[in-house]
């Protein structure tokens, strides 16, 4: 019986290699089917080269005309330096600014258990 069941199995996975091993027949190169000659189509070609884009849409189908600007570049440097250095005008609630921790924390203390967390050290608990 164990031996009957091999070999039941064994033409079983051949059967399925055999029609898994088909590929498709190669045609060749299809020739090209053209009614024009070569002549024809490299001067619709360079038509085509020199023409607008038929597909475009709006404002994408050129170059882009050079921006000019209402304002000299130092003024707005200046705004935006003020801005940095001002509160935060999309902040909420109190405290807009960098918050200040009132309490008895050493920073020496902190930095030490930050640099003892670093090396893996365990921290008292």
């Amino acid at each position: 019986m164990n031996t009957t069941s091999k070999i039941i199995a064994a033409a079983a996975f051949s059967l399925f290699a055999a029609a898994g091993a088909q590929a498709e027949a190669y045609h060749g190169v299809h020739a090209p089917v053209s009614a024009n000659s070569r002549a024809d189509v490299r001067a619709q070609a360079v038509v085509a080269a020199r023409s607008e884009n038929p597909y475009a849409e709006g404002i994408s189908s050129r170059v882009a005309p050079v921006l000019t600007a209402s304002t000299d570049r130092g003024s707005v440097r200046s705004e935006a330096v003020a801005a940095a250095h001002s509160a935060n005008p999309y902040a909420e609630g109190y405290g807009q600014g960098v918050s200040r921790v009132m309490g008895g924390i050493d920073r020496a203390t902190v930095r030490a258990q930050a640099h003892a967390t670093a090396r893996g050290a365990q921290l008292p608990l």
